[in-house]
């Protein structure tokens, strides 16, 4: 029995081992060659990795710099603006969806979500065409309604209201957990006490949920920090840089100042860090102190004929949010030219044609794009997937020693930015011969550092729905460790399985921060050609590749739910 015990220990330490190591290749190596990049003075395309000449120069060149103070500036008021917009649409509508008798609210909550899945550099682009000061489709509406309005999105406001709106739904997330979960009998005492609906909606319902409110809050503040695509979209007409694009900036200059962009992005990150901190504090403080300890249903108000003005704020955020973009990327799309005259130009229908898509797919760089970025997103999936599996079943099925390491290093990159992972990337593997850089690998490497938090916490739900019991009886019965994880956990678990992976997919096709230092001729991207033709000048071409990549999304993310809903039935089946 002792040597059946300590032939188990073995194997588990060599399993912890195996995990930490991958997860230091991943994670650790890339953030460690980021620093040293930030504190040498070396070029590490031309000399090399090389450790003279460390000195915190680059640190202290940077923090002097002007244009770095200024593109902090603009990332704070763009972020800061954003995440206030965010902050009020998110919790109007966990409120409408929650707490109230609006009607459809299903569809609320549906549309309440729906821009998480729209790549940020698309929605750039479908604001650009909207919202130009020149040839916006906006303005041309508001001069055939013989209004004297002028709208300008190539502007801080304009960036502060496209963040804010696309980046809602992490707030709204938060919030409608936390009223859902929260005792209606402590708004009831307060209306017993004579308080009106509105003085208890701010005096106990929205104090309660405090600590959702803020750590959404700080969310969609950390993910807004990271967003290369929507300010490089409609800050780059006016000069107007954030920290991520002033990064991207850095590495194209000539020559490269790639040690200075490594000190902007160790800075970025460490901003990051500590927001994430801040909010892991939120979260394990009173976030919970709204659940009682008996059963109880949330309760709905009676809005009265008002629903019907609630139930409008949700078509009006549709609107905003999905048709007109989407309206406006077809309408560049198959618009021969984007000048547009009058509105009886714009239903002109000799003015339509598939040009742009003749022209895309005319250039042998789409289709090896498409290739490349179905290829990555497939690695990514299978290989991000399994390796999140092990992860997840490790820390939250096992009582190994090292779990926890193994908890806190996987979570480690949700305080990384993509561009920031994409420079340290960049820095672990550019100088070494032979290694993986100019490969599809080191992009899907990226991406499943970059994305192991969400897809080993989307994975987390699935295992803590498992009763220990079911593994217990498999032991009994004489199955092993792996026997029963292929005979119990994985089948019970395949639905989320299957989520988690469809979810690394559909990251892996949208990011872009993380691929504009990692991509070669060869191995181009999606995300990047559509930036490519975007900065060409050509918005026929940038709408018509911004549909296409929509629509890929669109189908793999319908195909996903079939696959999910068929595995959930057949566990359904299984089970009963």
């Amino acid at each position: 029995m002792r040597s059946a015990s300590e032939g188990q220990r073995a194997w588990a330490s060599l399993w912890v081992t195996l995990l930490l190591a991958i997860l230091g290749f991943l994670v650790i190596y890339p953030i460690l060659m980021l620093l040293l990049g930030a504190l040498t003075d070396t070029n590490p395309v031309v000399e090399g990795i090389s450790l003279r000449h460390l000195s915190v120069t680059n640190f202290l060149t940077v923090l002097a710099n002007p244009n770095v103070a200024e593109a902090l500036a603009n990332t704070l008021i763009a972020c800061g603006g954003g995440t206030l917009i965010a902050v009020v649409i998110g919790l109007l509508f966990s409120w409408i969806v929650v707490r109230t008798n609006t009607p459809f609210k299903g569809f609320i909550a549906a549309a309440s979500i729906l821009p998480l899945f729209a790549p940020p550099l698309v929605a750039g682009v479908a604001w650009a065409i909207l919202g130009s000061p020149k040839t916006g489709l906006i303005n041309t509406m508001f001069k055939w309604m013989g209004l004297d309005w002028r709208v300008d999105f190539y502007s801080m406001w304009g960036l502060v209201f496209v963040f804010g709106i696309y980046y809602a739904p992490y707030v709204y997330m938060f919030t409608a957990s936390a009223l859902r979960n929260m005792d209606p009998s402590l708004e009831e005492a307060a209306e017993i006490s004579g308080a009106s609906a509105f003085a208890t909606l701010f005096s106990v319902t929205f104090p309660l949920i405090m600590p959702a409110i803020v750590s959404g809050m700080l969310l969609s503040f950390i993910v807004m920090l990271g967003i290369y695509g929507i300010p490089a979209v409609l800050g780059a007409p006016t000069n107007l840089a954030v920290l991520t694009t002033y990064i991207f900036k850095l590495t194209n200059w000539s020559p490269p100042l790639y040690n200075t962009a490594a000190a902007v992005a160790i800075i970025l990150m460490v901003v990051t860090g500590l927001l994430v901190f801040l909010q892991q504090k939120m979260l394990s403080g009173r976030s919970y102190t709204t659940v009682a300890g008996k059963a109880f249903r949330p309760r709905s108000l009676d809005l009265g004929r008002w629903r019907w003005f609630t139930f409008g704020l949700g078509i009006v955020y549709l609107l905003i949010v999905v048709v007109l973009p989407s309206l406006a990327l077809i309408v560049a799309a198959f618009r021969k030219f984007m000048f547009i005259r009058d509105v009886a130009s714009l239903f002109d229908a000799r003015q339509y044609s598939l040009m742009h898509f003749y022209s895309i797919f005319d250039n042998p760089l789409t289709m090896r794009s498409i290739y490349n970025t179905v290829e990555v997103g497939l690695i990514t999936a299978v290989v991000g997937g399994a390796l999140a599996f092990a992860i997840g079943y490790t820390i939250h099925r096992t009582q190994v020693t090292g779990r926890r390491w193994i908890d806190v290093i996987s979570t480690l990159p949700v305080a990384i930015p993509g561009l920031v992972v994409g420079v340290a990337y960049l820095w672990a593997w550019i100088g070494i011969p032979g290694g993986l850089y100019g490969t599809i690998w080191i992009l899907a490497l990226a991406f499943i550092a970059r994305f192991m938090p969400d897809t080993v916490k989307a994975l987390s739900t699935s295992f803590l729905q498992i009763h220990r019991e079911l593994e217990e009886a498999a032991w009994v019965c004489g199955k092993g460790m792996l026997g029963t994880i292929r005979t119990i956990v994985l089948p019970l678990a395949r639905s989320g399985v299957i989520a988690s992976m469809t979810l690394l997919f559909v990251l892996a096709i949208r990011e872009l921060g993380s691929s504009l230092f990692l991509y070669t001729s060869n191995t181009m991207v999606m995300s990047v050609l559509l930036l490519d033709y975007y900065e060409g000048g050509n918005l026929g071409k940038t709408a018509a590749f911004s549909l296409v990549q929509t629509v890929l999304l669109g189908v793999l993310i319908g195909g996903a739910n079939w696959l999910s809903r068929g595995a959930a039935q057949g566990s359904v089946a299984r089970t009963g």
